[in-house]
């Protein structure tokens, strides 16, 4: 019989906070993290604006060697990684060392670095290249750091699904604690592309917003004059366990994971399917394993990127999925306060669905000011609801047509 697996902490650091509690105060309240990039000179691209993370210092968390080492996103999943440990109170030892994974995706990885270090190149000459450029640049780092950082030497790789990383990483950790692989997993993911070439790429592939003049209402994911995504970075981490784990050390859980549905659209290099076929199989997937039925879900966090075709084609995965009940059913987008954060966007957004349960707080979509016709369905506009919820929905679609869903629900003995 499959183990049954609990989250029992969760980290995060994000636009609108440097902590879990940070970042679900900000997206409660409908804080936009969205301003003028800051991190480098944006005269000159199209898109100036992006939602970065301020106030940030690695040094607090790895000490100032080891942050010089360490690429933005690997500093991100180290903060939030002993922020998700701290909460749950798992301590890792090494009599449960080999039973511990760390699962953390990244979609790009360490971009930044390597557009750093390519100006270097050009400017100066392959001799002063860093030594530490590779293994900096890695997607799979940030889970190799924060696996010597806190000891746990079970499965350790990085998921890449493009947008869908987070969601995808959360989910094969899900499915290595219920094979009985692992008895707990530090799973997420983490990002930090808002660099240069980050910019300049997404704009060549008309991705982005351009609403320069206003970028805190930039992005108004279902709105009828969305026109892009605005870039994000930030990392959310969950400690997940079995039973057993949780038991033996007297932990609580505060949600536990039922379904992971994964699918491919096999369409586009970056469209997603026209009618959402791909992504309403995820969801149907997830629902099957969660052994739950669509009018279950009391709440869907949905991939919602602000981007024209996005958002109509995930309406109309839901409605394939939730039928009547689609009109019903509360959904809102993370990404309309926090920005796209790409690979992480997935984990960073299993805290507000974990607090959508434990609170009984749905985070508004900002910014929803003009209906449109694709987009019909109840997106909790501008302002947090109060809803009694016990079953989330979340949705991760990514670049390539990869798709993700993850099903979270009320604990229950």
């Amino acid at each position: 019989m499959p183990e049954r697996v609990f989250i029992t902490g969760c980290g995060a650091v994000s636009p609108v906070g440097l902590t879990s509690s940070e970042t679900w105060n900000g997206l409660r309240s409908g804080e936009s993290g969205v301003d003028t990039i800051t991190s480098f000179d944006s005269e000159g691209y199209d898109t100036t604006f992006a939602a970065e993370i301020t106030e940030f210092d690695p040094e607090i968390y790895v000490g100032k060697k080891q942050a010089r080492r360490m690429d933005r996103f690997v500093q991100l999943a180290s903060a939030a990684s002993l922020e998700a440990l701290e909460n749950s109170g798992l301590d890792i030892t090494p009599i449960n060392s080999e039973r511990v994974s760390v699962m953390i995706a990244s979609g790009i990885g360490g971009i930044t670095t390597l557009s750093e270090q390519i100006g270097v190149l050009k400017d100066r000459g392959p001799s002063r290249i860093s030594p530490f450029l590779v293994p900096m640049m890695l997607p799979d780092m940030a889970s190799g750091q924060v696996s010597i950082l806190t000891g746990a030497k079970g499965a350790n790789y990085s998921t890449v699904s493009a947008c869908a990383s987070g969601a995808d990483s959360t989910g094969i950790a899900f499915e290595a604690i219920r094979r009985g692989d692992v008895d707990a997993a530090i799973a997420g993911a983490a990002e930090a592309a808002i660099c240069p070439v980050g910019v300049a790429g997404f704009n060549a592939c008309q991705a982005l917003s351009k609403r320069n003049d206003d970028p805190k209402q930039a992005s108004r994911p279902f709105d009828a004059t969305r026109d892009g995504f605005v870039l994000g970075e930030g990392a959310g981490i969950l400690i997940m366990e079995n039973l057993f784990s949780m038991e033996s050390r007297g932990a609580k859980p505060i949600a536990e994971l039922v379904g992971y549905g994964a699918t491919a659209d096999a369409n586009h290099i970056t469209q997603p399917g026209p009618e959402g076929e791909g992504g309403a199989r995820a969801m149907r997937l997830a629902l099957k394993q969660a052994e739950l039925q669509p009018e279950d879900i009391g709440y869907i966090n949905a991939h919602g990127t602000s981007t024209p075709l996005n958002d109509a084609v995930e309406s109309r995965a839901i409605k394939r999925v939730f039928g009547k009940a689609a009109s019903t059913v509360p959904i809102s987008s993370t990404k309309s306060m926090i920005g796209h954060s790409l690979g992480a966007a997935g984990a960073l957004e299993v805290v507000p669905c974990i607090k959508a349960i434990t609170e009984g707080i749905i985070h508004p979509t900002i910014n929803y000011e003009y209906p449109d016709p694709d987009c019909d369905l109840d997106y909790v506009p501008n302002v947090a609801r109060k809803k009694d919820v016990r079953v989330v929905l979340s949705n991760g679609f990514g670049f390539g047509g990869q798709n993700a869903c993850l099903v979270f629900k009320e604990y229950s003995t």
